[in-house]
């Protein structure tokens, strides 16, 4: 890379790019479903005053922590509490669902909401194979995805000669963005051959991020959707007054994923003081290597790492994932990174 394409490529400020919002729903310990829902949508609520630009849920089965597992539902029940921020999938497991069911329901959520409704698409069934076995899907391999991927945009067409017995209604002839999301390059590669935005899940597989979004922008075709590779990464944030505030309210996601480590699941735990007496040294390694692009700090080190982030992976939009005990802690990060997107 010459020296005039270093300093274009470390020109971009995180002002530049959009920022956006994945929510999980979180179910904090003493908390319900509905408490988790109505958090959900306060924080859309807030958010959107805030600017951002986008507000994602993601698909997950047979987890005690997580309440967002009707998607679908809950992108209507968000999108009906906001008036201007998209909202959308992040993403819907296709492999879960028959292409026709997920093309009616997109469908009617961007009849309902026009304009404003995402289609994100992971590969992954978002849960272990008991719950597959009970979602009553048979998962045969990558190689269904991009097939049912082909029926599933063909749905979206125009032409009732794309499918001239079965048609999606609501569905057919709206224009619903969809994004392939990934952590690997499984998908990276497919979303580039199709001219397709990509979405890659930094925020629980770094290791892989710089591999993928060189294997997308080397494979990108332009395509009636996309002229030009389009770069999405998500990312852990917890900002706060300190550092040690920060670090503090951490530990609750750090809790979450040594418990899965262990082997189960449970609502999100309050946060502690110190990790130290709750992990071994072994486990320690596992969950930080998982949070390793992870940032939490105060406003000068958020700033600081996100924008090193940043200049490593030339994203065009940044996904922020905070996972917090408290609700209010989570509305105070998310106005400190508006703040600082605001320069």
């Amino acid at each position: 890379m010459s020296k005039e394409d270093m300093k274009q490529r470390d020109s971009k400020q995180l002002k530049d790019i959009k920022l956006s919002i994945l929510d999980l729903a979180p179910i904090v310990t003493g908390g319900t479903p509905a408490d988790s829902f109505h958090n959900t949508l306060n924080l859309a609520q807030h958010v959107e005053k805030l600017g951002f630009h986008r507000f994602w849920l993601a698909e997950h089965h047979n987890m005690p922590g997580i309440a967002s597992s009707a998607t679908s539902v809950l992108i209507g029940y968000v999108a009906s509490g906001t008036s201007t921020i998209r909202v959308g999938s992040g993403g819907i497991m296709l492999p879960n669902h028959a292409p026709l069911i997920v093309a009616e329901q997109f469908g009617t959520l961007e009849s309902l909401y026009p304009g404003r409704i995402d289609l994100g698409l992971g590969r992954a069934p978002g849960t272990d194979q008991a719950a597959v076995r009970a979602l009553r899907r048979d998962i045969r391999g990558d190689h269904d995805f991009p097939q049912d991927l082909e029926e599933l945009r063909s749905f979206f067409k125009s032409s009732p000669e794309a499918h001239p017995t079965v048609r999606a209604v609501p569905g057919e002839g709206l224009n619903i963005p969809i994004w392939l999301l990934g952590s690997s390059g499984f998908s990276a590669q497919l979303a580039g051959q199709l001219g397709l935005p990509f979405a890659f899940a930094s925020h629980f597989s770094p290791d892989n991020t710089l591999a993928a979004l060189e294997l997308y922008r080397k494979c990108f075709k332009p395509s009636e959707v996309l002229q030009e590779p389009y770069v999405m990464v998500g990312v852990n944030v917890i900002a706060a007054d300190t550092d040690k505030e920060a670090l503090r309210l951490a530990t609750s996601h750090q809790q979450r994923l040594l418990k899965r480590i262990r082997g189960y699941s449970t609502p999100l735990d309050r946060p502690v003081e110190s990790m130290d007496e709750i992990w071994s040294a072994y486990e320690k390694g596992v969950v930080e290597q998982q949070l390793r692009s992870s940032i939490n700090g105060s406003v000068e080190v958020v700033k600081e790492k996100l924008q090193a982030f940043l200049d490593e992976t030339q994203a065009d939009e940044m996904m922020i994932n905070t996972s917090v005990y408290d609700h209010e802690a989570r509305l105070r990060s998310y106005t400190i990174l508006a703040n600082l997107w605001k320069g």
